[in-house]
């Protein structure tokens, strides 16, 4: 009676119910098998692997969408907990490193080029600072130093094309170059020209000797200011080496008026605190700020072709400010003559800014109101000017920048090329050079 009633109640399983749609044969997943099979114990049963073959634990609990998904030949969804068994790897094909090691691997690989240009531009004018006469060192490094920067821009936006808002070598890069290139003309100055010849501030940065190599390496690729910059000079770099930066510093404050009898030891305590909240307030800025006035919005298609030319100009400062930061804690933390330089990325002092200056200004000295808008005016046009030449630097691409720039007309390109052609450039009244020997005869006497 027993064997009887079992095999009743599997028949009546098995039948369908009335009105139900024929059941399809049921699937099997096993891994490996080369796809879904049907079960040779007929509709509604599943056949029961061995242990090995038994299949993931997401098979069993997929539901109805893995086993159609099978069905149909293509792989179950995400949410049903299975996913293909892929086949091994053939024995003399290596296995595929993850996507984190290549992508660490490409990193090294590229910072190891970038190092080596580094090098070799460092080389190449060192040889130049040893071989060539004083007379010419100037202007062979400035050809070899700027031809090499050049290649290498040309190479990083047509060949690699990293795209926008990438860093790369080229930040280290135009650092170097800079450093190189002043050296250079510091030993012309100390070298190649007559004492009478110079002016004060080109006398006290002088290089009368040519640095070893080791100076020479240590200058343009120190920790402090290789990565972010910015641009020191030769004799500043060894008197901080030297420890002789904080003596000289004293020397300038009159410390025998204010009661000192020697130089007073001075306490890195004020510096340490005044770096390390100049950082902080930066860093919250900078973080803030741009996730508001994100730099990519300066590359969208909207901004760019429709968006009227004040609204073009009022982001693009906006943006640039909130860029700033960015800047003030790099240099901040890796130069240690970290003096003013806030102020000075506010202050345009080229060519065209002094003309402007030496031809407008006294038009508007007759009266404390005219000068007062004289001053507001041109503290906003700085301000403008300064946003649209730094735009290619934060922006590090070609296409956007150039794309930036239609859209603004190139309106500063325009405005500087007719100051140049058109105002005529007159001597400073009160800032004409001085020779050294002038001024410190003035100071003897």
């Amino acid at each position: 009676m027993g064997a009887e009633r079992r095999e009743r109640e599997a028949a009546r399983w098995a039948r369908p119910s009335p009105g139900a749609p024929a059941a399809a044969p049921t699937l099997s997943l096993r891994p490996g098998s080369g796809g879904p099979s049907a079960s040779p114990l007929g509709p509604g049963r599943e056949s029961v692997a061995s242990p090995s073959e038994q299949p993931p634990t997401g098979a069993r609990t997929g539901g109805r969408g893995a086993a159609a998904a099978c069905g149909s030949g293509q792989p179950p969804p995400e949410d049903a907990g299975w996913q293909p068994r892929r086949r091994p790897a053939s024995p003399t094909a290596p296995p595929a490193p993850p996507a984190c090691t290549r992508s660490a691997g490409a990193w090294a690989s590229r910072w190891t080029r970038y190092s080596a240009h580094l090098f070799v531009l460092v080389l190449m004018c060192y040889g130049i600072l040893v071989t060539a006469s004083v007379s010419n060192i100037h202007r062979y490094s400035f050809f070899v130093a700027m031809g090499y920067l050049t290649i290498c821009h040309i190479s990083r936006i047509y060949i690699f094309h990293y795209g926008i808002l990438t860093t790369d070598f080229s930040g280290p890069l135009m650092i170097v170059t800079q450093k190189i290139t002043t050296l250079a003309f510091q030993v012309h100055d100390g070298l190649g020209r007559r004492a009478e010849d110079l002016s004060a501030e080109q006398h006290r940065l002088a290089v009368k000797v040519k640095p070893s190599f080791l100076e020479y390496l240590s200058y343009l690729l120190n920790f402090m200011s290789v990565i972010a910059g910015p641009c020191n000079n030769f004799k500043d770099y060894i008197a901080f080496i030297e420890g002789r930066h904080i003596h000289m510093k004293l020397l300038e404050v009159n410390w025998k008026e204010k009661g000192f009898h020697s130089l007073p030891e001075p306490s890195p305590m004020g510096a340490v605190i005044h770096k390390l909240c100049v950082t902080g307030v930066s860093l919250l800025l900078f973080l803030t700020l741009t996730k508001t006035f994100p730099v990519a919005c300066l590359a969208d298609d909207w901004f760019v072709h429709k968006a009227n030319f004040l609204t073009r100009l009022g982001y693009l400062y906006v943006v640039m400010q909130a860029s700033k930061p960015k800047y003030y804690v790099a240099w901040t933390l890796d130069c240690y003559k970290f003096q003013n330089v806030p102020r000075k990325l506010e202050y345009s002092d080229s060519y065209l800014a002094k003309a402007v200056r030496n031809n407008c200004r006294h038009y508007f000295l007759s009266s404390k109101a005219l000068k007062v808008a004289y001053d507001v005016a041109t503290w906003a046009a700085t301000q403008l000017a300064v946003s649209y030449t730094v735009a290619p630097f934060v922006m590090l691409a070609v296409e956007p920048t150039i794309n930036l720039y239609k859209s603004m007309y190139f309106y500063l390109h325009i405005v500087s090329l007719l100051i140049i052609l058109f105002l005529p450039v007159r001597p400073q009244a009160h800032t004409q050079r001085q020779p050294w020997n002038s001024v410190n005869r003035k100071k003897t006497d």
